[in-house]
């Protein structure tokens, strides 16, 4: 059996790269999944205020990302800039895409930092990496490295995307969990999973529990954005969409239990 086959379980039954529907439910206390990246959007931080940094939302998040880690588990984590700076968003109003999506991965680095500062104190060992270089700050990203961080049992946070403008957050979990050799990307919101339309707009929008990446794309259901599916679909790594304000939602996922929307 190889290293990648011990940590992942490979010798389960499986279905696209993950256990199968029929070996989906919860397992006492044992985690499903043994490696995992969990995605925030930039917003989760700001909390109630709407924009910035609150400090009781980085409490909250770094309870729940500690909570994971006590599972045992190796965990990534890709926190998106949306609270400073969406870059999209940006450019749409007059500046230049480029500036304003390198101006975005600069706050991924901002929000990655706060959510180190509150984890050490939680005694919970973190790293740092960013795809853009500023040693002062952070390591630069470098594959192998990153790996030996979730070996020894480091919280890894991959700041600055995937270093390249017009490439979402979403895009840049997709590939450090690609890279990372993760079994699962959990992407924590503000809904509690995909439906048919946006539930807050459309009181008819029903609960979807499992869908097909085909599915996601041809119904053009807002998961993650396109090149973020695609990648996940080309390397068989399931996604879940689960409502973050729900306390425990990630850890019970982690252990398989039905939370969210699976994405397979």
């Amino acid at each position: 059996m190889t290293d990648h086959e011990a940590r992942t379980g490979a010798d389960a039954p499986t279905v696209g790269g993950m256990p199968s529907e029929g070996t989906r439910g919860g397992d006492g206390d044992a985690p499903r999944y043994s490696r995992v990246l969990l995605k925030f959007s930039g917003e989760a931080l700001a909390g109630n205020q709407g924009f910035g940094i609150d400090p009781p939302a980085v409490e909250y998040l770094t309870d729940e990302v500690k909570a994971v880690h006590e599972l045992g588990v190796s965990l990534g984590l890709v926190i998106g800039g949306g609270n400073i700076v969406r870059g999209a968003a940006a450019s749409q109003q007059g500046m230049d895409r480029v500036s304003a999506d390198y101006m975005g991965m600069l706050a991924t680095v901002i929000n990655a930092l706060a959510i180190q500062d509150l984890l050490e104190k939680k005694g919970v060992d973190t790293r740092v990496l960013t795809a853009i270089r500023m040693e002062e700050l952070a390591e630069p990203y470098i594959r192998r490295r990153a790996l030996r961080h979730l070996e020894k049992g480091r919280v890894v946070i991959f700041a600055g995307g995937t270093g390249n403008p017009y490439f979402s957050t979403d895009t840049a979990a997709a590939l450090r969990a690609s890279e990372m050799e993760s079994q699962v990307v959990i992407k924590a919101t503000k809904v509690s999973g995909v439906y048919t339309a946006d539930p807050a707009k459309d009181p008819s929008a029903e609960f979807i529990p499992r869908i097909s990446f085909q599915e996601v794309v041809s119904k053009e259901l807002a998961v993650m954005d396109a090149p973020a599916v695609s990648l996940c679909k080309e390397n068989g790594l399931p996604i879940i969409i689960l409502d973050l304000e729900e306390e425990g939602a990630i850890v019970s996922a982690i252990k398989g239990a039905e939370v969210g929307t699976l994405v397979t």
